[in-house]
């Protein structure tokens, strides 16, 4: 067994809420299950300017029963001949799993596992070339299909966007509030006649929380301002995101920028549906 294996057991108390496991590894996965959990301290990004904008957002605690640390995939080569002492034991019955940065022999041999404590879904995203090209995602799902469970990976993982079709997914992403950026914005004239940004609501985050930074970096600018793409980007990557600078042929750029593409059309997206306030 992997001895840096460990878990950190919640237990629900309310029998309605999604039972959700997690297993991670990499900065990336702790910004997840942190975006997730929401604990006192999580975003530093603002600083001593923190206006604890993310109190407005339950944490999804509860309805974790179980945060597992899986091994780091690049110390282990590129194929695994036995998988098996590598595999999490005694995984609680759930109805979610969370799966970032894991070694993809690993994921296949834990389909069967998943399956056996009721898990319904499986979620997941890739922040680099290398992390579950398109055809291992492609192959997950169909095996994960065969064994009568939904599954839904992206690259980057803030391009999922919930999937009416996908039931189970679809409530986790909902009710956790992360996926493809989602942003409400509202506006008001100024004096000068022009409009700023009031207020900016976070419906649904990316999945490393990064949209939470990016929506308060908008208070007070002007929609129609000329550098305000270059606004968005500056917040962006002062999160800062965590994705790839390698060119990704899957993508033909890299992930940083193509989840840098994803939050600016989201808040341009955003500025169209804007509310006003008189």
């Amino acid at each position: 067994m992997y001895s840096g294996q460990y878990y950190i057991i919640v237990y629900c108390k309310c029998g309605d809420l999604l039972k959700l496991v997690a297993f991670y590894n990499g900065e990336f996965g702790a910004r997840v299950v942190g975006n997730l959990v929401n604990y006192s301290g999580f975003c530093i990004s603002c600083g001593e300017g923190c206006t604890q904008c993310r109190n407005v957002r339950p944490g999804y605690a509860e309805n974790i029963v179980s945060l597992v640390e899986m091994p780091d995939p690049a110390s282990l080569g590129d194929f695994i001949e036995d998988v098996e002492p590598l595999l999490p034991q005694n995984i609680p019955e759930a109805d979610i799993a969370l799966v970032i940065n894991v070694h993809p022999d690993i994921l296949f041999g834990m389909l069967p596992k998943l399956k056996e404590a009721g898990i319904k879904g499986i979620v997941g995203g890739s922040e680099s070339p290398r992390e579950l090209p398109l055809g291992q995602r492609k192959q997950l799902e169909e095996k994960a299909a065969e064994l009568g469970m939904e599954a839904a990976f992206a690259k980057p993982f803030c391009a999922l966007r919930p999937d009416p079709s996908k039931p189970n997914i679809y409530r986790f992403l909902t009710e956790a509030g992360i996926g493809d950026p989602l942003i409400d914005v509202t506006v008001q004239k100024s004096r000068e006649g022009k409009d700023y940004i009031l207020a900016a609501n976070v419906v649904r985050s990316a999945p490393c929380g990064s949209t939470w930074f990016v929506a308060k970096r908008l208070l007070g600018l002007e929609p129609d301002q000329p550098d305000i793409r270059e606004r968005i980007s500056e917040a962006h990557h002062a999160y800062p995101c965590t994705g790839s600078m390698e060119r990704d042929f899957e993508l033909g750029d890299t992930v940083l920028h193509k989840g840098g593409y994803i939050i600016r059309d989201a808040v341009e997206d955003a500025f169209k549906r804007a509310k006003r306030q008189e």
